[in-house]
């Protein structure tokens, strides 16, 4: 779609060589592509990105996984470790504005495609790099997977039902915090090259991404000299915040402060516990949070999830029911903000995935319904770009 005032495509004109695969990778340049920049995907011949092998599958023998995370790019299909394939590479090199890669550090400099080397051939060149432990440090050659980065960070630490019972983070959110933190950095480094004329390189780790969303849990550490430990469902300085079961399904509460509470007690003709004074602050209850459940989950249990949720909802309290995927993917909400997409599949036939959460001048960011077959756009890209000078 052209760009115009109600659907602003920010990066058009902005051309990205993503050399990624699998996850963190795709999805950082996937965000480039759906904010209107032109994403070649470098993939390795006959075989592609290690994402198209990984299900679910689609009718066609497509995978879903690698359509999710792929829509609106090119595929062209070149082989760094083939001399031609190289000279090609750096053909692009020089009519792009952005690199991204996710090899383990050094990978690019032993093809000699290095940021130096592309450097002299693209002077303002952006050259962003992925990986899992940087390209300085102790660890660098260390492979890294979302589960391995999950436990390293100390995110796996803290998520888990209690002390001992950690569990990894649902969605694979190492991946997809390099991704979102790539594409941020690689937009700041287009204002930066707008402004001085000069590119940057980008170093991002999967283990920094993570360790810097760890929100204060570094902080509590610091300040307490303990390490937290998985909480379940709780928060770890505010009460109540956390799931209860009901007498037919599991809800949640956000009490976020005394006056919260107190018209949660309303709701629950628990008015006794507002004059309690292990309750009477928020500092006290979560201090005292265990009896203060053991006086919340059987008055919890006397009612029906939804009659919980409309009486909660009444008095302002913030409640929600424990979703299913199925129940999101219904929801009339969900579907008004326009969050979830169809992609086409080869055979006519289409799929839901996750889309893009950019709204601007009101609308959603019109995205692309396909994703690649590898190698596609071996021709159309290499007779557009080697027609420019």
């Amino acid at each position: 779609m052209e760009q115009d005032a109600t659907h602003p495509l920010p990066l058009r004109g902005i051309r990205v060589l993503d050399l990624t695969r699998v996850l963190a990778g795709p999805y950082c340049t996937m965000i480039l592509a759906d904010l209107g920049a032109d994403v070649v995907k470098i993939e390795k011949p006959e075989v592609g990105d290690d994402a198209r092998h990984f299900g679910p599958f689609l009718p066609s023998g497509r995978s879903a996984y690698f359509a999710s995370l792929n829509r609106g790019k090119k595929s062209i299909a070149l082989d760094l470790r083939s001399d031609p394939d190289r000279d090609t590479f750096r053909k692009l090199v020089s009519r792009t504005d952005v690199v991204v890669e996710n090899f383990r550090a050094g990978t690019m400099s032993s093809f000699g495609l290095g940021y130096e080397e592309l450097k002299a051939i693209q002077p303002t060149l952006i050259y962003a790099s992925l990986s899992g432990f940087g390209h300085d440090g102790l660890d660098t050659d260390r492979a890294a997977y979302d589960v391995v980065i999950q436990a390293m960070s100390g995110l796996m630490s803290i998520t888990g039902e209690g002390p001992g019972k950690h569990v990894r983070v649902g969605s694979s959110i190492s991946d997809i915090l390099t991704g979102m933190f790539g594409a941020i950095a690689i937009v700041s480094a287009i204002r930066h090259r707008d402004v001085t004329g000069k590119g940057t390189v980008i170093d991002l780790a999967m283990l920094d991404c993570t360790i810097a969303a760890l929100e204060n849990a570094i902080s509590r550490y610091s300040v307490s000299g303990q390490s937290p430990e998985p909480l379940g469902t709780r928060h770890p300085s505010i009460t109540p915040f956390q799931a209860f079961q009901t007498s037919d399904g599991p809800i949640v509460i956000a009490a976020g402060n005394d006056n919260l509470w107190r018209k949660m007690c309303q709701v629950l003709d628990c008015q006794q516990l507002v004059d309690d004074p292990r309750f009477a602050t928020n500092d006290v209850r979560t201090q005292n949070r265990d009896a203060l459940e053991e006086c919340l989950l059987p008055v919890f249990r006397m009612r029906t999830q939804a009659d919980w949720l409309g009486r909660l909802d009444e008095a302002g309290v913030p409640a929600a029911p424990i979703r299913s995927i199925e129940q999101v993917v219904k929801d009339p909400h969900v579907a008004s903000r326009e969050i979830l997409h169809r992609l086409r599949d080869v055979d006519n036939g289409s799929f839901l995935t996750a889309g893009s959460p950019f709204r601007m001048n009101g609308h959603a960011v019109p995205l692309s319904d396909s994703a690649p077959e590898l190698g596609q756009d071996d021709d159309a890209v290499l007779e557009q770009w080697s027609r420019e000078t």
